[in-house]
């Protein structure tokens, strides 16, 4: 593929992938979809690197908005997972549960090193796993998908 990308447009683009991981991962839930969508966003920005304007808006900031609109589109896509039983609503006993859900319809963890750069403040590093860790990712999901959006890109990126 590095043929195909604009000499100057891979490197540019492929810095930013951690922090866009850890955003689609907060927005999503989980870390395959997360590394779907961040696929899908440096395909989408590569694809349109030629219309790419700094002036209006930085590189960070377009990659963001093109990360949430596919986050947006994949939340609302037929193929949604399912809430753990302990972030759902209760139930009374009922008939038999059939068949479990498959691994990948849960909220899941994701390893540190796919989302957090490791140089840096430490402060900043730390305040970075807290808004990865399983229980902050849970709580967003509880968030209508654009409210998670905005409270994610501007109170836990900046």
């Amino acid at each position: 593929m590095s043929d195909l990308v604009p000499s100057e447009g891979e490197p540019r683009l492929e810095r930013h992938r951690k922090e866009l991981t850890g955003y689609c991962y907060r927005m999503l839930g989980s870390a395959f979809e997360a590394e779907d969508a961040v696929q899908e966003t440096l395909l989408r920005a590569w694809r349109g690197f030629d219309r790419f304007d700094e002036r209006r808006a930085s590189l960070r900031t377009w990659l963001h908005h093109i990360a949430t609109n596919i986050c947006l589109d994949m939340l609302k896509g037929a193929q949604r997972r399912a809430r753990a039983m302990d972030l759902g609503p209760a139930s009374s006993p009922g008939p038999a549960l059939g068949a479990p859900l498959p691994e990948h319809a849960w909220v899941q963890p994701i390893p540190d090193r796919r989302v957090l750069a490791e140089d840096g403040d430490p402060a900043e590093l730390a305040v970075s796993r807290e808004t990865v860790s399983l229980a902050f990712v849970a709580a967003l999901q509880h968030l209508p998908p654009r409210q998670r959006a905005v409270l994610i890109l501007r109170d836990v990126l900046c």
